[in-house]
């Protein structure tokens, strides 16, 4: 699912973000990202679905060498990547339904299938009934419901959730953990970049620790107490 080998990410600002990075991730697998800020949890991220490059090393998402894909080909690249964000990056004139089908629509999928699995995922996170709301209607954690939702309804085989509980209280945050729980469950490998001591702690699942730009513990469940 995902290799990276010797990977160094400085950049030209001089700032080493990443300091000889090995790590492997197989599918299905649900993975926290921690670390304090400017540690190189984002850089981490952002190579996964190639928005920066290493300096060095070798990144292997789903058998792709991204340092070798040609830039036309990232796109298709990323559609087995879901990520969903902190702030949500919902499109705020359009309505839920049309959020989500966006992201059919630029693969060019018919529209009854988009209906269909737009009304699929929509029933997975409990908005069925805000299909036609526009984000400014929808609470915290309504909006970052319809974040998954768009993340997943590619069906992709990865899907990184950078900090997805940040902004939610605790109540909703947990709402969102049994949502990652649930896609993670039937098959698609999650991928969460996380500072809540109390999601990991809780919720217990591999954990990569970075500081430094470097992999200080890899472990997995139940054998991590988060202190930072």
């Amino acid at each position: 699912m995902i290799d990276m080998q010797g990977v160094y990410k400085k950049y030209p600002n001089g700032v080493t973000a990443l300091n000889g990075v090995d790590v492997t991730i197989e599918q299905g697998e649900f993975v926290y990202i921690v670390g304090p800020s400017g540690a190189g949890k984002s850089t981490f991220i952002k190579l996964i679905f190639r928005e920066v490059k290493p300096t060095n090393g070798k990144v292997v998402v789903n058998n792709v060498n991204l340092q070798k894909v040609k830039e036309k080909r990232i796109p298709h690249i990323r559609r087995d990547i879901g990520v969903v964000y902190q702030d949500f990056k919902l499109l705020p004139k359009l309505t839920v339904f049309e959020n989500i089908a966006f992201a059919l629509e630029v693969i060019e999928e018919t529209p009854k299938n988009i209906r269909r699995r737009v009304m699929e995922v929509l029933d997975l996170v409990g908005l069925k009934n805000k299909a036609r709301f526009i984000p400014d209607e929808l609470s915290g954690g309504e909006q970052q419901r319809v974040s998954i939702a768009r993340a997943i309804v590619n069906h992709p085989k990865l899907v990184i959730a950078d900090e997805p509980t940040g902004n939610l209280d605790p109540d909703t945050s947990w709402g969102i953990m049994n949502i990652l729980e649930e896609i993670n469950a039937r098959g698609t490998t999650i991928i969460m970049a996380t500072h809540s001591k109390e999601i990991v702690n809780t919720v217990k699942k591999r954990v990569i620790a970075i500081e430094g730009g470097l992999i200080v513990r890899d472990e997995h469940r139940g054998e991590y107490g988060y202190e930072v």
